[in-house]
């Protein structure tokens, strides 16, 4: 197909580079969950010849353009730099991938950025959320400025997605900007028999995301292993007292930065996932963990109820005696194996990528006045 007859979409996801490429160097501000959503989609709808694919990330030390999985990875601003400088090689890299659609995901300075782009150019803005406190309205209680420039964008975007179904009503509710709910999508591997011996916590050392509790659970159950995947956050400056004081907990090992593609193996050998999160918008770990049929200890965190409907884990709803009991509760005599299968029939059944995208595949035709070949 000539390309010129394609949809090109744009992701703009700056922290994304070394999914693509797990041997990048200057990892100075790991990725996340909404990384991991874009480039997965990024990559399913890559191999659609009806769509042609550009990625904006940041500066690793890589080449102004390459092509990765049959997508174009455009080089844009450097962390090390100052914000007006990070947001002029965004606006570069945006008009040298010369899409018709341009997605972000995550609150940031770089939602108008790219909105303003779109409206400028005359192309179609789109944003996905990110987390829960978009879309309740904490993030504009907590950032005025940035909260009611980030608000305005989000009403001239084209389409809007979120994760789940509450927050969809949250956004609609204290915005009044409809979107549309489309689950995070992965590709569902095949199940493998490896051996469960350990208890797994992996995600950045945010503050709200509360890594300072996965060690007191790992204190609770000397003998039980523990493993905790945490890269570093950006400007987190208790870091080096977490992984001090997880180095004196004989029955728990620490990893600071383990590359996206090497964390199933982890998966593969977990009994137990636990989130110790305040809030999030929906945790793509809970998907990995389910793909694994691993089950999920949540303290907190319960995405339109989800534990309760499909039985695939556990939350706590704050209350950290009963995190305590459950994780006994999920060890004794093994139950934990009927919650992890529970777990990978829903995933089959809801958050395949191949079956996702197709979603997205018809929103983007419509908006863009396209009809596919199949």
């Amino acid at each position: 197909m000539n390309s010129s007859t394609k949809i090109k979409i744009c992701f703009v996801a700056p922290k994304a580079y070394p999914l693509f490429n797990p041997d990048a160097k200057n990892v100075k501000n790991p990725f996340g969950g909404s990384e991991v959503d874009l480039y997965l989609l990024a990559a399913e709808l890559a191999k659609d010849e009806n769509f042609e694919i550009s990625f904006i990330v940041a500066d690793y030390g890589q080449g102004d353009v390459e092509t990765i999985e049959n997508t174009k990875v455009i080089k844009s601003l450097d962390f090390d730099k100052n914000a007006i400088s990070g947001m002029l090689r965004i606006w570069s890299a945006m008009r040298k991938a010369d899409a018709g659609i341009y997605i972000i995901k995550t609150a940031s300075i770089g939602v108008p950025l790219v909105a303003f782009f779109c409206r400028l150019y005359g192309r179609a803005f789109v944003y996905r959320t990110a987390h829960l406190y978009e879309c309740d309205g904490t993030f504009l209680r907590t950032n005025p400025l940035l909260g009611r420039a980030f608000n305005r964008s989000l009403k001239s975007a084209k389409l809007v997605f979120t994760q789940n179904q509450t927050d969809r009503e949250n956004l609609q509710l204290t915005t009044g900007v409809s979107s549309i709910f489309i689950r995070n999508g992965h590709y569902i591997e095949r199940l493998s028999d490896s051996n469960r011996d350990i208890i797994l916590w992996a995600g950045r050392s945010d503050s709200e995301k509360r890594p300072g509790l996965f060690l007191d659970l790992a204190e609770q159950f000397p003998d039980e292993k523990f493993v905790m995947l945490c890269p570093k956050a950006l400007n987190d400056q208790n870091y080096d007292q977490l992984i001090g004081r997880a180095k004196t907990i004989k029955n728990l090992e620490f990893f600071p930065l383990v590359p996206f593609q090497k964390t199933s193996d982890y998966f593969q050998r977990t009994k137990v996932f636990v989130c110790t999160s305040q809030a999030e918008g929906f945790p793509n770990t809970y998907i990995q963990a389910w793909i694994n049929a691993v089950p999920v200890l949540s303290l907190d965190v319960n995405p339109d109820g989800i534990f309760d409907k499909f039985g695939c884990g556990i939350c706590c709803n704050g209350d950290f005696e009963r995190f305590y009991e459950s994780l006994r509760f999920m060890l004794a005599e093994n139950k934990y194996a009927q919650l992890g299968r529970n777990g990978r029939k829903y995933v089959e059944e809801y958050h395949d990528i191949t079956k996702i995208a197709e979603e997205y595949k018809k929103l983007f035709c419509s908006i863009i006045g396209f009809e596919r070949v199949e």
